[in-house]
């Protein structure tokens, strides 16, 4: 069973094809990275699955079925751009935005404290949202996403602006939800959270799929051109072997990447010769290497 599919879905912007022929499936309760540099069409896909703008051709499905306002309802959905009265208090939102989504003041009184403590805010509850810094305020507006247990979570760049604390913390909510059994489909073009934390990764890139599936799928496709050495002499004739792009010292170590088409094989052949070899090892490759390659280094960040 999927949360979300998109099949053929194509949105332009004038001349600017946003998103071209987009297909997806999102399972169920699983973690789903949405990943790509900026201007991608990462938020115009999701805005599209949120009917906030609407695909020019193409289908969308939620829950196995249409894409309706009643299972738009089983959604909970945070936008890049956030949006929080300002002038409210930090609980009074998160009541609001509660009773919006049809919880019974009941059930509220028990969420909203619940909510305030697990993303540390219970101290800031009778606080105006403009006194908020950007961190705790981007906690709040999470915590007004999920505030009625929605069955699926999409998130717009949902770590930016928060520090290495925080960003734990979310990631340990995320991790939860998915034991529940919930959906978190979340954009991001920061290469951590996502090998942290998806089950399944998309990477789009001018509106197209350049890779879908697996983190272990996605790396059996890609050989590392990184290799760890530990050598017992002077390692400084390495950066010169014309198979080799770049040397990084790492500790006692160093990381050897090579040019394209260079076989690991013949870098240890070349470096028995000359030196004598302790550590010869073939680096898996990172999300953020493979991200590279397939899009180039401008947009990448890996936090």
């Amino acid at each position: 069973m999927y949360a979300v599919e998109l099949e053929n879905v194509e949105k332009s912007f004038g001349p600017v094809r946003a998103v071209d022929a987009l297909s997806i499936r999102v399972p169920q309760g699983a973690v789903y990275g949405f990943l790509g540099p900026n201007g991608a069409g990462k938020t115009t896909t999701l805005r599209m699955i949120m009917d906030i703008i609407r695909p020019d051709s193409g289908a969308i499905r939620m829950f196995d079925g249409p894409a309706s306002s009643a299972a738009r309802g089983r959604v909970g959905y945070m936008p890049e751009e956030r949006g929080l009265y300002r002038k409210m208090s930090v609980a009074a939102v998160l009541r609001y935005f509660g009773s919006l989504k049809g919880m019974t003041a009941e059930r509220l009184g028990q969420r909203v404290p619940a909510w305030l403590k697990r993303i540390d805010l219970a101290e800031h509850a009778n606080k105006k949202v403009e006194e908020l810094s950007r961190g705790m305020h981007q906690k709040l507006q999470f915590a007004v996403t999920v505030i009625h247990d929605p069955e699926l979570v999409i998130l717009d760049e949902p770590f930016s602006g928060l520090d290495p604390v925080n960003q734990d913390m979310l990631r340990d909510i995320i991790n939860k939800m998915r034991a529940e059994g919930r959906t978190v489909l979340f954009s991001t073009h920061g290469m951590h959270e996502a090998e942290q934390l998806c089950d399944f990764i998309v990477l789009i890139n001018k509106g197209k799929v350049v890779f879908d599936g697996t983190l272990d799928e996605i790396r059996a496709g890609h050989d590392s051109r990184v290799v760890s050495v530990g050598l017992e002499d002077d390692a400084g004739f390495v950066a010169r072997l014309p198979l080799v792009a770049r040397v990084r010292h790492d500790g006692r170590r160093i990381s050897v990447t090579l040019r394209d088409g260079a076989d690991p094989q013949d870098l240890l052949r070349v470096l028995v010769e000359r030196a004598r070899v302790r550590v010869f090892e073939i680096k898996q490759p990172s999300l953020h290497e493979i991200f590279v390659r397939l899009v180039g280094g401008s947009h990448v960040e890996d936090q």
